[in-house]
């Protein structure tokens, strides 16, 4: 049967921590994958926020959306143009610490005519930041990391430090990863803390 991938598990830990009815955010919407299941997640009584700074991405993942419009199960739809970096700004008010889920998908828009477009580690440290502070007490960060492409190794690595750095009062942090090849897609995820441990 083998493994699941890196964003098969991701979708498996979304799923079992996400009802309908929840916030959720897609810190980086590219084709819409992500959003989509998500949508499908919360339902029609959620909300949905999915952030790209290119405007194909958004797009593309409006396009995805559509079967779900058809059939009215579409949640809210938040489709914001703006940098995840800048997402707890974004957001409403009222989202900040109900949030239930919020994932990333790093690296760069596949199918894209400029591959030069990808996720830079300062902003994505300051929207894991920004996704840490707006998560509800046992709510859950996804991290798909893509050290192959130019820049990847560099942003996996220090996003995977963060991780690392999280005090444990406040979150925890695994890893899954296909230990024989450096170069795999790997994926982080935390979970903020249900309450304070002592």
């Amino acid at each position: 049967m083998g493994f699941l991938s890196v964003l098969s598990m991701a979708h498996k830990w979304i799923a079992e921590r996400t009802t309908p009815g929840d916030i959720v955010i897609d810190a980086t919407a590219g084709g819409g994958v992500d959003t989509l299941m998500l949508a499908e997640l919360v339902g029609s009584k959620g909300t949905v926020y999915a952030f790209d700074i290119q405007q194909e991405a958004l797009d593309r993942t409006h396009e995805r959306l559509s079967s779900l419009a058809e059939e009215n199960k579409l949640p809210e739809m938040r489709l914001m143009l703006e940098s995840h970096a800048r997402m707890a700004e974004a957001v409403d008010r009222s989202a900040i610490g109900q949030v239930s889920t919020v994932m990333f998908n790093l690296g760069y828009l596949p199918g894209s005519s400029d591959l030069t477009i990808i996720t830079e580690t300062a902003s994505t440290l300051a929207a894991l930041d920004a996704a840490i502070s707006l998560l509800r007490p046992g709510g859950i960060v996804t991290c798909v990391l893509y050290p192959g492409h130019p820049g990847g190794a560099e942003e996996a690595a220090c996003v995977e430090n963060w991780a690392a750095q999280l005090p444990q009062v406040l979150a925890q942090a695994v890893i899954y990863r296909q230990l024989q090849r450096a170069t795999a897609p790997y994926l982080i995820a935390i979970e903020k803390r249900q309450a304070a441990v002592r």
